[in-house]
């Protein structure tokens, strides 16, 4: 049996990054492989074909004529990604056609969810917005936030838009309450931090009700956006600030399980930072505390190290259980 892999070959900034997820499929199919009463008369292999396109980012041209060149030379009895969202949509709409099941840790954008048709194959391993919005519905039932929502977030419409889509699953979830108001400001690089904070201001108190503050961007474009609340005074109570971090990239510290301090730049502004900060609750997938997490992410590192030149670093990438993680 073959399993036709399609991920970006060698952007690491991809948590399925195809040396980030390769030592993972080896382990995996060496298990499988090792027990005879799982695929009798089978042995399981796999072939790879590179989503990137020649600027090194996930292509939504480059994927499907990989998926079908992979479909016509090996016949393989399923997909193994892609994760980028505009690059598993095509792949995933073929091998629905070629009624073949297509499993992947990323594609979280909500038109995903719909089963009925063309993603009908599909399955996501990984984080999914939806998942992101129900949770945010449930916080506002929680506290009787029933008034005012506002997405605040980073999109250049290039490469997977990662964090529009993170907000979309808000914009289309948290509507679902009655009498709630959601609303958006979206910003580019290099924006005008102070601005970003008057359009906050403007839409978020204009029934004078301050509303909660959901943030999709850069940890680092995060800091300089709490230092400018800080400055204005938004920080102080009566704004709810929520930092949408799917794979927990602020917290990751140099070891395991040492956190990251996600204010700490070592600059001047650390101390005011850290105090702007403590108006942010940040949402992430929680780091697996079973005991056989660690033993096998050292298998992982092992694995990266000897077939991929790869040093894996600890932390969450990739993998993980919902949880929020507030910062102290």
């Amino acid at each position: 049996l073959t399993l036709a892999v399609v991920l970006p070959q060698h952007n690491l900034t991809y948590p399925w990054a195809w040396p980030r997820v390769g030592p993972a499929v080896r382990l995996a199919a060496a298990a499988v492989n090792s027990r005879r009463d799982l695929l009798p008369g089978f042995t399981l292999g796999w072939v790879f074909g590179d989503s990137e396109d020649r600027h090194g980012v996930c292509s939504e041209m480059a994927a499907p004529l990989v998926a079908v060149d992979l479909w016509l030379a090996h016949h393989p009895a399923a997909f193994l990604g892609p994760g980028c969202v505009y690059s598993a949509a095509p792949v995933a709409r073929f091998t629905s056609h070629w009624q073949l099941p297509l499993v992947t840790a990323g594609a979280e954008a909500h038109g995903f969810d719909d089963k009925s048709e063309e993603f009908g194959l599909t399955t996501r391993a990984g984080p999914s917005h939806r998942k992101l919005g129900e949770l945010g519905v449930q916080l506002h039932r929680r506290f009787n936030w029933t008034r005012r929502a506002l997405l605040v977030y980073w999109d250049e419409r290039v490469d997977d838009r990662p964090y529009y889509f993170a907000a979309e699953g808000l914009y289309v979830q948290l509507p679902t309450l009655r009498n709630l108001t959601v609303m958006d400001v979206v910003f580019r690089d290099g924006g005008n931090f102070s601005f970003i904070i008057q359009e906050i201001k403007a839409k978020g108190r204009s029934d004078r009700v301050p509303p909660v503050v959901y943030v999709c961007c850069a940890p680092d474009t995060l800091r300089e956006l709490m230092l400018q609340a800080e400055s204005e005074g938004l920080t102080g109570g009566d704004f709810a600030f929520f930092y949408i971090d799917t794979f927990g990239l602020s917290l990751q510290g140099q070891r395991f399980p040492e956190p990251r301090r996600p204010w700490l730049r070592g600059d001047p502004h650390d101390a005011r930072a850290r105090r702007a900060f403590q108006a942010v609750t940040i949402i992430t997938y929680k780091e697996p505390e079973n005991p056989e997490y660690q033993p096998f992410l050292e298998q992982l590192k092992e694995e990266a190290r000897e077939h991929f030149n790869f040093s894996i670093k600890d932390g969450l990438v990739g993998q993980g259980t919902v949880g929020m993680v507030g910062t102290p």
